[in-house]
């Protein structure tokens, strides 16, 4: 097979998969602290397994935001998803809550004071990612099983009568060609069901919106066609197996098509590079691609704790790009302050607009009208022209 002509798989996980349950109570209490103080600093991790949900972490603001509070929150997100079920129920769930207050040490490296600017809140790496295989820019293999998903939640959300619970996985293999999504090889999805409902039943309901979500002529092959494939999924979220916050990052970013410095988003407000600086490079390599200036873009920064400039900037283009690799860096970091203030204020990420982003991917979305999503608009373009 030559280097063009390949398979490639991206899996997505569904809102009430336990991991992306506890990604959404994390950045619920993102939310809740961003709303009362633009300049909070949350660092919140959970954990769930059956019936009970516990919060740890460290945090810096409103004071009125305690346990009893926290604990509120995590009860509206698990209700937000649906999950009424005997193993793991929004109001029943036992809640333990081990917030407490920001290190010193770290604060000080992170403030801005004097003529110091706000550094990073840790060391690390980011890569963003964007191509011209879908309409949003993104991996086809990745927005397709995000798709899928999405579609039978709307559906199950909708008609609670369907029988489908809140836990679902999806995966997707494509066919590529001369590097180009052409098909589905196979598709696979798991998605919990009510007792009563047999393999073949929920193989019925996932069929339509696998196939409404595929372009035309791409369905797999009916053998190839996964659905349930252990026959039977009834128990499932927390109370199947536990969750943790952070432990999904590939299906949070490409799929696998990009490379991942390591940090997870969830849980951390925008002081944490590990966020800011991964939509940061993302909203980058986005308005690379619509300026037409590659077919393809991964941009790399790197960051020092306390330190406001990016270590490094780095711009791959894989043979597609019109313009030289190194005076692309430069023409992004031109474009764009890429300290952790310039990031925050240039994407306005000061804001409560993180619990929306704990399922079904950070990218590859439609920004929305109160700032959510800032980092998937095209609105460089120009400005990297200007500065080539």
């Amino acid at each position: 097979m030559s280097k063009g002509n390949y398979l490639f798989t991206s899996e997505s996980v569904s809102e009430g998969h336990p991991d992306k349950v506890c990604d959404r109570i994390s950045d619920a209490v993102v939310d809740a602290f961003l709303a009362g103080d633009s300049q909070s600093r949350v660092a919140v991790e959970t954990l769930t397994t059956t019936n009970r949900i516990v919060m740890a972490g460290e945090v810096r603001g409103p004071e009125d935001i305690d346990a009893a509070r926290m604990e509120e929150i995590a009860r509206a997100a698990v209700k937000a998803i649906g999950y009424e079920q005997d193993g793991f129920h929004w109001k029943n769930a036992e809640v333990d809550c081990h917030v407490h207050a920001q290190s010193v040490d770290i604060a000080q490296g992170v403030d801005a004071a004097g003529n110091k600017d706000e550094g990073a809140g840790d060391q690390g790496l980011m890569f963003g990612y964007a191509c011209r295989e879908t309409d949003v820019l993104m991996p086809a293999p990745i927005h397709f099983s995000h798709s899928i998903l999405r579609s039978l939640a709307d559906a199950r959300h909708a008609d609670a009568g369907l029988g489908l619970g809140p836990d679902s996985k999806s995966q997707v293999t494509l066919r590529y060609e001369n590097g180009k999504p052409v098909g589905a090889t196979s598709v696979v999805v798991s998605t919990q069901h009510a007792e009563e409902l047999s393999q073949d039943d929920v193989r019925a309901i996932v069929r339509p919106h696998v196939e409404k979500i595929l372009p035309d002529g791409w369905m797999c092959p009916e053998d190839e066609f996964y659905v349930n494939p252990t026959g039977r999924f009834v128990i499932g979220g927390p109370d199947g197996d536990a969750g943790l916050t952070g432990r999904k990052i590939i299906v949070d970013t490409y799929g696998g098509a990009a490379p991942h410095g390591g940090g997870a988003f969830s849980g951390k407000d925008p002081t944490k590079v590990d966020r800011s600086a991964a939509y940061a490079t993302r909203y980058l390599a986005k308005n690379v691609v619509a300026a037409e200036l590659a077919e393809r873009c991964t941009i790399q920064v790197a960051y020092a704790i306390g330190v406001s400039k990016p270590l490094s900037v780095y711009v791959e283009t894989y043979g597609t790009g019109k313009v030289d690799e190194e005076k692309l860096a430069d023409a992004v970091q031109k474009a764009m302050d890429l300290s952790p203030r310039g990031i925050r204020e240039h994407l306005q990420l000061n804001r409560p607009i993180y619990e929306r982003t704990a399922a079904y991917g950070h990218f590859g979305r439609q920004p929305d009208a109160d700032g959510g999503f800032s980092w998937e608009k095209t609105d460089l373009v120009d400005a990297l022209h200007n500065a080539l």
